[in-house]
């Protein structure tokens, strides 16, 4: 740890930030509002307009970009040292894909219309069978290339069948409402959606979290790793369950929001060294960070309609993307 920052420190400082982002954005939005009033009113059991719009709306939005930030940059560590590529993100495994995939199936059959819950619902079941897909290739000895190329594969698909899905809608309306969801966003989550996420999310985050010390073991060779007696085998059914569950969850109610599980772990890679069970946390609360930022951003920049989540994160993690190929093209031997 050498001219580093003392993990605890960094684990705190990264918590403290997040807390404060959480702060920041329960305050934010298109019209003056007194949040320090409001949440007094709310504690209070005061019935205020204002108390109402902090409970049902700035709170779980700000919970929810948590969340969904945290899921976002764990996985995306989780990710990164099982395969073992820097360039590895929640997406390659095509969970996020698979998910947006079945939120849209339900705007088509106009489900989402008639069930306030249908939309995460789809999304959940969608990300559900990408898993059990590559699931089913892992439980047949697959190796972590054949997992790549069949994550690949479901990716593919699940566009294909969205763009499919696109070019059948009904009307032109619903083409356009399909196309804003999938751009990502935290606008007008409530805490249905919270409370419909939240318990998926925390066993993902546990069944991630528990292959630590298997993903340290990792690094240094999967011969190694088993001799050590690690179970590679269940490691990648827990990451890919625990994939599932936490990215499934939180593309269901956000849309699609990309590159916080390749530029979170980045970021924080050099803080906490070549120790990729260490690099779950703290890749986790840097993602909310990212999150949290990012959705303030959106609603301070003076554009209207408000930008999409998912359009804001792609802008900077695209570059990201390119810069980070340019330096691994030059670290190449």
């Amino acid at each position: 740890m050498n001219g580093r920052i003392p993990y605890g420190v960094l684990m705190a400082a990264l918590a403290g930030l997040a807390l404060v982002l959480c702060l920041v954005s329960m305050a934010v939005g298109y019209v003056p509002f007194d949040a320090a009033a409001a949440a007094g009113d709310w504690l209070a059991g005061r019935d205020t307009l204002q108390a109402l719009v902090f409970a049902e709306l700035r709170v779980p939005r700000a919970v929810l970009g948590l969340l969904v930030g945290f899921s976002l940059g764990l996985t995306g560590a989780a990710m990164q040292g099982w395969l073992r590529n820097p360039l590895a993100e929640p997406g390659i495994v095509g969970v996020s894909s698979a998910a947006a995939l079945g939120a849209v199936a339900v705007f088509y059959s106009g489900l989402s219309a008639t069930l306030a819950l249908a939309l995460p619902l789809g999304g959940m079941a969608g990300a559900a069978v990408a898993a059990l897909l590559l699931t089913v290739m892992a439980a047949r000895g697959a190796g972590t290339t054949t997992l790549i190329i069949g994550g690949i594969a479901v990716n593919s698909l699940a566009g294909a069948l969205t763009a499919l899905t696109l070019n059948l809608a009904p009307n032109p309306y619903a083409a356009l409402e399909i196309v804003f969801w999938l751009m990502g966003s935290l606008a007008d989550r409530g805490r249905d959606q919270v409370m419909l996420v939240l318990p998926p999310m925390l066993v993902g985050w546990s069944l991630i979290l528990s292959g630590a010390r298997a993903l340290d073991a990792l690094t240094l060779g999967e011969d190694t790793a088993r001799s050590l007696g690690f179970d590679l085998t269940a490691l990648r059914g827990r990451l890919i369950a625990g994939a599932a569950l936490a990215v499934g969850s939180a593309v269901s109610v956000t849309g699609a929001v990309g590159f916080v599980g390749l530029v979170a772990p980045h970021l924080m890679r050099p803080l906490v060294g070549a120790h990729p069970g260490r690099l779950l946390p703290a890749g986790g609360l840097a993602g909310a960070v990212l999150i949290l930022a990012a959705d303030i951003a959106v609603r301070l920049l003076p554009t209207r309609p408000e930008l999409k989540l998912g359009v804001v994160t792609a802008l900077v993690g695209a570059p990201f993307l390119i810069l980070l190929i340019a330096r691994l093209q030059r670290e190449e031997p």
